[in-house]
């Protein structure tokens, strides 16, 4: 003899289904009880908030760092720039004070013994540098062993022609003032004025009302 139930198979899934479903309802309510009884979802929630604050303000701290680190390289290699320049200047300047040295001892020893001469010019030149530019130099010494100091001033006159016609010209800011010892070199560059036709330059060393020294450069 066989007992059948009397619920035809459809029904009991029906009835299984909704026992299931019953069941995991039931467990999942636990659950979340469980969890609020313990407190662990509030205090997980708070730590994890914790937690990104501390994320943003290392985030802020590394990247206040960075910037520093940033700021101090820069300064470092513009420190370095401006010594790696002052360091040329300072070999730059060594090596014209060694020239001046150079320069005075060989006029020293082209000094005749006994002269009483004073503020000669020993050299002149001029070169143009364009139609409209002239550049000039002059060296003043005083061809005399512990020469006092020289005070006067060198004047500077261009002679030649413009548009055909006789034309001269001078320092713009009239006679340059002399004031040296043993020697001192004076140099310049002039702008010429338009169609001018430089023949002659000539140098004048004067002290007081006396003319000391001239000399003549042609081209």
């Amino acid at each position: 003899m066989a007992v059948r139930s009397s619920l035809p198979w459809p029904l009991r899934w029906i009835a299984g289904a909704l026992m299931l479903g019953f069941s995991a309802a039931i467990a999942l309510w636990a659950f979340e009880f469980g969890k609020g009884i313990a407190g662990l979802d509030t205090n997980a929630k708070e730590e994890l908030s914790l937690l990104r604050q501390e994320v943003i303000s290392l985030r802020s701290d590394r990247d206040k760092a960075q910037s520093i680190a940033n700021t101090s390289g820069s300064l470092l290699t513009a420190e370095k720039a401006a010594q790696d320049k002052m360091m040329s200047q300072i070999k730059q300047l060594e090596l014209e004070n060694r020239s001046l040295r150079d320069d005075l001892g060989f006029f020293e020893k082209l000094l005749p013994a006994g002269s009483t001469e004073v503020a000669t010019i020993r050299s002149l030149q001029a070169e143009l540098l364009s139609e409209m530019q002239l550049k000039w130099q002059v060296l003043v010494i005083q061809p005399v062993k512990n020469a006092p100091n020289f005070n006067g001033k060198l004047e500077l006159t261009l002679n030649g022609t413009q548009a055909g016609k006789p034309w001269v010209m001078t320092l713009p800011g009239g006679a340059q003032v002399l004031q040296f010892k043993q020697y001192h070199r004076v140099e310049g560059v002039l702008d010429l004025p338009p169609q001018a036709v430089v023949k002659t330059v000539t140098a004048k060393v004067i002290e007081g009302t006396t003319v000391r020294s001239v000399q003549i450069f042609k081209f």
